[in-house]
């Protein structure tokens, strides 16, 4: 009977763990909805309901999975010692989150996509630039939530090493981007990637999609190799690099071979490049993401 009132006392802190990271998690989410408004200069009732913009609907949307996917980083691992802990940790990690996918995204628009205007094009109902942009965002999340669960602790070492993870992700997206435009200017008469994303070429923004999504994953090994310490920030800094951009050209070289063997006698430039086919575009974004998650699985 003893054991049961244990187990009882136990069930009941973790459910209040739970009801204050879901608590938390609500609040920030909702706020992701407002500014991703402010971003945008529209007001998101307006532009969901009344204007029904799709591409910024999925703007939005992108932008709230890639929040939701750096929370489960933050709640991944043991409770703090309070309920009060717990709650300035959740909301302290799930701010500095938001705070870097909003980042992510304007270093992705100034570097990454420097040709086009990102939120123009979604005002503009541009789907294509709206599935690019919600591709980036959910890229970062993905390598934030990875640096979340490898951390240890609530200092200001954390937040700095948090910070040096995303700092790798940006350089790593942005190197990623380069190559797919000199790859895609190679194979159609030198036309510009970016230019096709404005063309509103969905097609190629779900293969570019697949391709950086795949890139964070790939980065995210580094996590499985580096041991987290305060003391060594500079020597985590170069590792996730290093680490990430193996990573990337192992996943790069798995991914191209896969996508040879399963898309076997489909000319995937010619489908996709020129004759848009999203089908096609769709499988490459599932086998570049499925190489990634099979290949960081492994690592782990």
């Amino acid at each position: 009977m003893s054991n049961l009132f244990n187990i009882t006392a136990i069930n009941q802190e973790i459910l209040i763990f739970l009801a204050i990271d879901v608590a938390v998690a609500i609040v920030l989410l909702t706020a992701m909805r407002f500014i991703s408004g402010v971003s945008a200069k529209v007001n998101t009732k307006d532009e969901l309901a009344k204007e029904d913009n799709f591409a910024f609907g999925i703007s939005v949307a992108g932008s709230i999975a890639a929040l939701g996917i750096v929370l489960s980083g933050a709640i991944t691992g043991e409770s703090a010692p309070s309920y009060q802990l717990e709650a300035i940790g959740m909301f302290a990690y799930g701010l500095f989150g938001l705070l870097l996918i909003k980042l992510g995204r304007f270093v992705h628009d100034k570097l990454a996509l420097n040709k086009l205007n990102k939120m123009e094009q979604i005002r503009q109902r541009n789907i294509t630039v709206g599935i690019v942009d919600a591709a980036s965002v959910i890229a970062t999340a993905i390598v934030i939530r990875a640096v979340l669960i490898w951390v240890d602790g609530l200092s200001i070492y954390t937040f700095v090493a948090i910070f040096s993870g995303f700092i790798v992700s940006q350089v790593m997206l942005v190197l990623v981007t380069r190559i797919r435009e000199t790859h895609y200017a190679r194979n159609n008469q030198h036309d510009s990637m970016q230019e096709a994303f404005v063309d509103g070429q969905i097609a190629l923004a779900l293969r570019y999609s697949g391709q950086i999504i795949s890139t964070a994953l790939a980065v995210t090994a580094a996590s499985y190799f580096l041991i987290y310490s305060p003391e060594t920030i500079i020597e985590n800094l170069l590792g996730w690099l290093v680490f990430g951009m193996a990573m990337t050209v192992l996943v790069s070289l798995l991914t191209g071979f896969a996508k040879r063997i399963i898309l076997f006698g489909i000319n995937r430039f010619e489908e996709v490049d020129q004759q848009h086919n999203v089908g096609v575009a769709a499988i490459e974004m599932a086998i570049s993401i499925a190489i990634a998650m099979i290949l960081t699985g492994l690592m782990a």
